[in-house]
């Protein structure tokens, strides 16, 4: 009976509101807890540096074991529309009644890839990546982004090739090829947005990664690269609905701006409607809105 008297009562855990008065009385935080999104910002501006480096080391890495080293970042997209134009333009015809069919299928080709590389580098900018995100502190963003910009990279290399290409046509230089800077600024940002939509998306689900080749295909085959949209567009027997879907297509849309910049003969009236706001819309939708639900997940990366 004395036992049973003299025994003391049982400990109880404080509670959790007791624990986190606590905590915020000593000034101490979640470990890896997600920023608010302008802390978020400024963690990624204070950044830039870094960012930019490790996009231009990721670049020079890409070829370093091949013999013609950084020549492969033009020769590859170069190659694949040598493929295209035997394949689509001359045993397909689809270069028949298309004027500079060349420049119209590299620069195609080349802004295609641009985005293509972004989202398939973006979808695995966390997975492939987990020894650096759980060694380090950093907003993770900042992967996504600095592949991105070293995809961007990549297509001014190969924009001097395609500058080459133009001239060698006969396509003169006009004021008309300024509005490369704004569409590429679009692209990008739409681009950046993509990459940070299926980063977050790999990082849960890594197969993801091995489905996205397909989805990009698919998606290139719709976006104009290797036919003319304006041209299949015009005919009566497309539903209105499939006309619209094709026009607002993005990847198009970046694609189609470009061509009007660069070569002379691709007229405004090839271009879909609202072609501006459409490419402003897409890049506002994509890079605003991929930041935002790739922060809303920061504190889950690299963990489990």
């Amino acid at each position: 009976m004395s036992q049973v008297l003299d025994t003391p009562p049982p400990l109880q855990a404080p509670a959790d509101d007791d624990l986190a008065a606590l905590a915020a009385r000593h000034g101490l935080s979640v470990s890896g807890a997600r920023p608010t999104l302008p802390e978020y910002v400024r963690q990624l501006w204070a950044r830039r540096h870094f960012i930019t480096a490790f996009a231009t080391a990721k670049l020079t890495a890409q070829y370093s074991q091949a013999k013609l080293g950084q020549v492969w970042q033009v020769m590859t997209p170069l190659l694949n529309a040598a493929v295209y134009y035997f394949i689509f333009g001359v045993l397909l015809g689809t270069k028949k009644g298309v004027p500079d069919y060349i420049p119209f299928l590299v620069t195609g080709v080349f802004v295609w890839t641009f985005t293509q590389s972004s989202i398939q580098v973006g979808t695995r900018a966390i997975s492939g990546n987990l020894g650096l995100v759980r060694a380090l502190h950093f907003p993770r963003a900042a992967l996504p982004i600095s592949f991105c910009i070293q995809q961007l990279q990549q297509l001014l290399f190969s924009m001097a090739a395609l500058v080459v290409i133009l001239l060698g046509f006969g396509l003169p230089v006009t004021p008309g090829w300024l509005l490369v800077i704004p569409t590429l600024v679009l692209q990008f940002l739409f681009n950046a947005g993509m990459a940070m939509i299926m980063a977050r998306m790999g990082a849960k689900t890594p197969d993801i990664a091995q489905l996205m080749p397909f989805v990009l295909r698919t998606w290139m085959y719709v976006s104009g690269v290797m036919w003319s949209i304006s041209k299949l567009t015009n005919k009566d027997h497309l539903p209105h609905i499939v006309t619209v879907v094709l026009e607002s297509n993005p990847a198009a849309v970046y694609i189609d701006l470009m061509r009007y910049a660069l070569i002379k003969s691709f007229h405004a009236k090839q271009l879909p409607p609202h072609v501006w706001a459409t490419a402003t819309g897409w890049a506002l939708l994509a890079g605003v809105g991929g930041f935002i639900y790739f922060w809303k997940a920061e504190e889950k990366y690299g963990r489990g």
